[in-house]
């Protein structure tokens, strides 16, 4: 009988136990997982994209949107593929505030129900597209995954007609905008990557809600400019900041989309405060947020080719990372699913 020859059995010498790596904490949930992806409120095209009459297709959530914009101007997003044998709707027409099938003509309405055919048949009920809520601010489109949206975009302190607001997207990146978003409550990554000096050691009171997560920190820009800003993240998606940038206020919102697990498209908006409504008073506000939507690239643009290469997981914290390890908690619990996988897909 063949024997099995065992290796010798050696201990490991004192102090190779300690030396040894250490697994990593508890992975975050990736958008996707499970099939689900996170209740959160996504860009998907810029207002200017699609103008009254006209409709466009768009990746979303691993699937395909269609984003079309009624006689009466108001945007809408429906899953894209007719319930009738498939076709693209982005592929179709605008009548009316309907949207119609290239392929038989049958028309859909702003909540997803079919309201007509072509050739006579009734319009069948069961015949329905998947209706995402739908939000329009700061010159981008937003959806909601879920059937109702349970949360609101953020707001300046200011209404719309008192600022001054410039929007721009940029080149995908490949993480989910969760990743991106723990950049917030990284205290070491705003102080060694982005050269601010806080006034404190770190945001020590940082407010948390179902869906945000809120503080407010002082300290200075490394121009030397002081700055004064309230920080958020509103569910998994989007970044906001507003309040004294030197002698002046200024926004920021930064929605994140998700065309696919592991894609982050990013939009950003910046906002400054018309002090004067005149045309030079305008003028002035347009230059201001030209001087601060630089600053604001200029810190994606710090992160974008570090994001490009990692592999986010949560490994070996330090005190630092105090607030940064609350904020996985938060990700943790945030509800997730995929109402329109069967729509989408």
């Amino acid at each position: 009988m063949n024997q099995i020859s065992y290796g010798k059995t050696t201990r490991p010498k004192a102090g190779a136990l300690a030396a040894a790596p250490r697994a990593m904490q508890q992975a975050l949930p990736a958008e996707g997982d499970n099939g689900v992806f996170s209740e959160s409120w996504f860009p998907v095209c810029l207002s200017k994209d699609v103008k009254a009459g006209q409709a466009i297709g768009r990746d979303f959530l691993g699937g395909r949107i269609v984003i079309y914009r009624g006689e009466n101007g108001q945007p809408h997003v429906l899953s894209a593929y007719c319930a009738h044998l498939g076709a693209d709707l982005s592929c179709g027409d605008v009548m009316g505030n309907n949207i119609r099938c290239a392929f038989h003509h049958w028309q859909f309405d702003g909540d997803g129900r079919c309201v007509h055919t072509a050739v006579g048949d009734p319009a069948p009920k069961a015949a329905r597209m998947f209706r995402f809520p739908v939000r329009e601010r700061w010159g981008i489109i937003f959806a909601f995954n879920g059937t109702e949206a349970t949360w609101e975009l953020p707001d300046f302190v200011y209404p719309d007609d008192e600022i001054y607001v410039t929007v721009e997207t940029f080149p995908d990146i490949p993480c989910d905008p969760w990743v991106i978003c723990c950049n917030t409550p990284d205290v070491q990554h705003i102080k060694v990557l982005h050269k601010i000096q806080l006034d404190e050691t770190g945001p020590a009171d940082i407010t948390y809600t179902d869906h945000s997560m809120t503080y407010n920190f002082k300290g200075k820009h490394p121009n030397g400019d002081p700055v004064d800003w309230c920080v958020r993240i509103h569910g998994t998606s989007i970044y906001s900041q507003q309040g004294m940038f030197g002698d002046d206020w200024m926004g920021v919102v930064a929605p994140m989309g998700l065309p696919r697990p592991g894609c982050t498209q990013t939009y950003m908006a910046v906002a400054t405060r018309i002090t004067e409504n005149t045309p030079e008073g305008r003028a002035r506000a347009k230059e201001k947020a030209e001087y601060y939507r630089q600053f604001e690239t200029r810190v994606l643009f710090e992160d974008a080719p570090i994001l490009q290469r990692m592999r986010y997981r949560p490994g070996t914290l330090t005190k630092n990372d105090a607030q940064l390890a609350r904020f996985y908690e938060y990700l943790r619990a945030f509800p997730r699913s995929h109402h329109s996988a069967d729509f989408i897909s």
